[in-house]
Protein backbone atom coordinates (compact mmCIF):
# COMPACT_ATOMS: atom_id res chain seq x y z
CA UNK A 1 0.00 0.00 0.00
CA UNK A 2 1.46 2.99 -0.76
CA UNK A 3 1.86 6.15 1.63
CA UNK A 4 1.83 9.96 1.88
CA UNK A 5 5.41 11.24 3.26
CA UNK A 6 4.44 14.28 5.52
CA UNK A 7 6.85 16.71 7.01
CA UNK A 8 5.66 18.86 10.03
CA UNK A 9 6.37 22.42 9.81
CA UNK A 10 5.27 23.68 13.27
CA UNK A 11 4.91 21.75 16.61
CA UNK A 12 1.31 21.52 16.37
CA UNK A 13 0.87 20.64 13.17
CA UNK A 14 -0.53 16.41 12.79
CA UNK A 15 -0.99 14.77 9.34
CA UNK A 16 -4.55 15.35 7.48
CA UNK A 17 -7.25 13.27 8.74
CA UNK A 18 -10.32 11.91 7.37
CA UNK A 19 -13.38 13.24 10.04
CA UNK A 20 -15.09 9.35 9.64
CA UNK A 21 -13.62 5.85 8.20
CA UNK A 22 -16.15 6.34 5.33
CA UNK A 23 -15.29 10.30 4.78
CA UNK A 24 -13.03 10.30 1.20
CA UNK A 25 -11.76 13.51 2.20
CA UNK A 26 -8.86 14.46 4.37
CA UNK A 27 -9.54 17.40 6.62
CA UNK A 28 -7.07 20.50 5.99
CA UNK A 29 -6.50 23.23 8.54
CA UNK A 30 -4.67 26.88 8.73
CA UNK A 31 -1.86 27.30 10.60
CA UNK A 32 -1.22 30.52 11.28
CA UNK A 33 0.08 30.96 14.93
CA UNK A 34 3.29 33.38 14.56
CA UNK A 35 2.79 32.84 10.79
CA UNK A 36 1.96 35.39 7.67
CA UNK A 37 -0.43 34.91 5.13
CA UNK A 38 0.07 36.16 1.29
CA UNK A 39 -2.62 38.79 1.13
CA UNK A 40 -4.14 40.15 -2.51
CA UNK A 41 -6.50 42.86 -2.08
CA UNK A 42 -7.50 43.63 -6.07
CA UNK A 43 -4.45 43.62 -8.20
CA UNK A 44 -2.04 44.12 -5.10
CA UNK A 45 -0.34 41.14 -2.92
CA UNK A 46 1.53 41.56 0.27
CA UNK A 47 2.70 39.84 3.29
CA UNK A 48 0.31 40.12 6.37
CA UNK A 49 1.13 38.45 9.75
CA UNK A 50 -1.79 36.86 12.17
CA UNK A 51 -2.63 38.65 15.09
CA UNK A 52 -1.33 37.43 18.21
CA UNK A 53 -3.98 34.65 18.66
CA UNK A 54 -3.27 33.09 15.16
CA UNK A 55 -5.92 34.63 13.12
CA UNK A 56 -6.01 36.43 9.73
CA UNK A 57 -8.66 38.76 8.84
CA UNK A 58 -9.60 39.08 5.36
CA UNK A 59 -11.67 41.96 4.13
CA UNK A 60 -14.88 41.25 1.61
CA UNK A 61 -13.30 40.34 -2.05
CA UNK A 62 -9.77 39.66 -0.23
CA UNK A 63 -7.76 36.83 -1.56
CA UNK A 64 -4.95 34.66 0.56
CA UNK A 65 -2.65 31.66 0.43
CA UNK A 66 -3.44 30.24 3.81
CA UNK A 67 -0.56 27.78 4.73
CA UNK A 68 -0.91 24.51 6.33
CA UNK A 69 2.16 23.68 8.35
CA UNK A 70 3.43 21.07 6.51
CA UNK A 71 5.04 19.61 3.14
CA UNK A 72 4.17 16.08 1.74
CA UNK A 73 5.13 13.74 -1.14
CA UNK A 74 2.57 11.78 -2.64
CA UNK A 75 3.44 8.86 -4.21
CA UNK A 76 3.72 8.65 -8.27
CA UNK A 77 0.81 8.35 -10.46
CA UNK A 78 -1.32 10.58 -7.04
CA UNK A 79 -2.42 13.83 -6.98
CA UNK A 80 -4.48 15.76 -3.98
CA UNK A 81 -7.42 17.69 -5.08
CA UNK A 82 -8.11 20.37 -2.93
CA UNK A 83 -11.73 21.11 -2.32
CA UNK A 84 -14.54 22.60 -0.03
CA UNK A 85 -15.72 21.28 3.20
CA UNK A 86 -18.95 20.93 2.82
CA UNK A 87 -19.86 22.41 6.53
CA UNK A 88 -17.67 25.49 6.04
CA UNK A 89 -19.04 26.79 2.54
CA UNK A 90 -22.50 26.68 3.99
CA UNK A 91 -21.83 28.31 7.33
CA UNK A 92 -19.02 31.08 6.25
CA UNK A 93 -18.32 33.05 2.69
CA UNK A 94 -14.83 30.87 2.80
CA UNK A 95 -14.12 30.69 -0.48
CA UNK A 96 -11.70 27.72 -2.28
CA UNK A 97 -10.65 30.44 -5.00
CA UNK A 98 -9.75 27.49 -7.68
CA UNK A 99 -11.56 24.55 -6.38
CA UNK A 100 -10.87 22.01 -6.94
CA UNK A 101 -6.93 22.30 -7.15
CA UNK A 102 -4.79 20.43 -7.59
CA UNK A 103 -0.74 19.20 -5.54
CA UNK A 104 0.87 17.26 -7.85
CA UNK A 105 3.08 14.35 -6.20
CA UNK A 106 6.35 16.20 -6.97
CA UNK A 107 5.75 19.59 -5.61
CA UNK A 108 8.64 20.13 -3.03
CA UNK A 109 7.10 23.18 -0.66
CA UNK A 110 4.57 24.17 2.24
CA UNK A 111 1.00 23.63 1.64
CA UNK A 112 -0.94 26.53 1.08
CA UNK A 113 -4.71 26.95 0.05
CA UNK A 114 -5.97 29.63 -1.72
CA UNK A 115 -9.03 31.22 -0.57
CA UNK A 116 -11.34 34.15 -1.01
CA UNK A 117 -13.91 36.54 1.25
CA UNK A 118 -17.00 35.84 -0.67
CA UNK A 119 -19.64 37.90 1.61
CA UNK A 120 -20.25 40.95 2.72
CA UNK A 121 -18.50 41.14 5.97
CA UNK A 122 -14.71 41.08 7.53
CA UNK A 123 -13.82 37.09 7.64
CA UNK A 124 -11.88 35.89 10.44
CA UNK A 125 -9.58 32.40 9.73
CA UNK A 126 -8.10 30.87 13.15
CA UNK A 127 -4.91 28.72 13.06
CA UNK A 128 -6.63 25.68 13.56
CA UNK A 129 -9.61 25.99 11.29
CA UNK A 130 -10.65 23.64 9.00
CA UNK A 131 -11.09 25.37 5.72
CA UNK A 132 -10.97 22.59 2.93
CA UNK A 133 -10.29 19.38 2.33
CA UNK A 134 -8.15 16.96 0.11
CA UNK A 135 -9.11 14.04 -1.86
CA UNK A 136 -6.21 11.73 -3.08
CA UNK A 137 -6.71 10.20 -6.78
CA UNK A 138 -5.14 8.41 -9.37
CA UNK A 139 -4.36 9.57 -12.62
CA UNK A 140 -2.89 8.31 -15.76
CA UNK A 141 -0.04 10.23 -18.24
CA UNK A 142 -1.40 9.64 -21.57
CA UNK A 143 0.40 11.07 -24.92
CA UNK A 144 -1.44 13.26 -27.56
CA UNK A 145 -1.19 12.02 -30.93
CA UNK A 146 -1.45 14.54 -33.76
CA UNK A 147 -4.61 13.58 -36.62
CA UNK A 148 -8.02 14.36 -37.32
CA UNK A 149 -11.26 14.23 -34.76
CA UNK A 150 -14.29 13.37 -36.71
CA UNK A 151 -17.55 13.30 -35.17
CA UNK A 152 -18.55 9.97 -33.84
CA UNK A 153 -22.18 10.77 -32.53
CA UNK A 154 -24.79 13.17 -33.09
CA UNK A 155 -23.21 15.32 -30.17
CA UNK A 156 -21.73 18.25 -31.71
CA UNK A 157 -22.21 22.45 -31.30
CA UNK A 158 -20.44 22.69 -27.57
CA UNK A 159 -21.58 23.46 -24.40
CA UNK A 160 -25.63 22.80 -24.27
CA UNK A 161 -24.88 20.32 -26.79
CA UNK A 162 -27.47 17.51 -25.21
CA UNK A 163 -30.43 19.58 -24.70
Amino acid sequence: MSSILFESLHPDVAPPARGTAGSAGYDLAACLAGRTARVWTGPTMAERAASADGALTLAPGEKALVPLGFKARLPAGFEAQIRPRSGTSVKTDLVIANAPGTVDADYPDEWCVPVKNGGPAPLVIRHGDRIAQMVIARFEVLDFTTGSVAQTTDRAGGFGSTG
